[in-house]
């Protein structure tokens, strides 16, 4: 048996696996065909997103408590790397040298320690420009979901 290949996605991307929007359909192919991989501040973002989307008007209740138990179905699943010491020292040099947020810099260095530590180096899956550009300068191998 083969194991399914991971690729690390940003939360801008498994968003796009429980809620409805553009681009959700090259999302969840992309899901079909990798393991996922991210940091561990997956959940809280998707869970910050979900409520922000129910705020605004774009999902109901009942949406986000749907899209809720599936994530909670999923996640175990998921292979997290932990927000450690290492991550989040690289997460400071990735910040200085890209000029990047906070959760993209955790993000990206989250996928570098990960290539490091195991040697291989999974797609690195985003839906956000900004970030997508700056992985890019660091060498990962960028799968844009735009």
């Amino acid at each position: 048996m083969v194991a399914t290949p991971s690729a690390y996605f940003d939360t801008s991307v498994v968003v796009k696996r429980y809620i409805n929007e553009p681009s959700s359909i090259r999302a969840r192919e992309l899901f079909r065909r990798f393991r996922l991989l991210s940091s561990a501040v997956v959940a809280v973002e998707l869970s910050a997103a979900i409520r922000r989307r129910v705020n605004l008007g774009d999902i109901t209740d009942a949406g986000m408590t749907a899209a809720l138990r599936r994530i909670n179905d999923d996640r175990v699943r998921w292979d997290l790397i932990d927000v450690a010491p290492p991550v989040l020292s690289r997460a400071e040099t990735v910040a200085m040298q890209l000029g990047v947020s906070a959760l993209d810099a955790i993000h990206i260095a989250s996928a570098l320690i990960f290539a490091d530590e195991s040697g291989r180096r999974p797609p690195f899956v985003t839906a956000d420009g900004r970030q997508r550009e700056a992985a890019a300068r660091v060498n990962l191998e960028v799968v844009w979901v735009g």
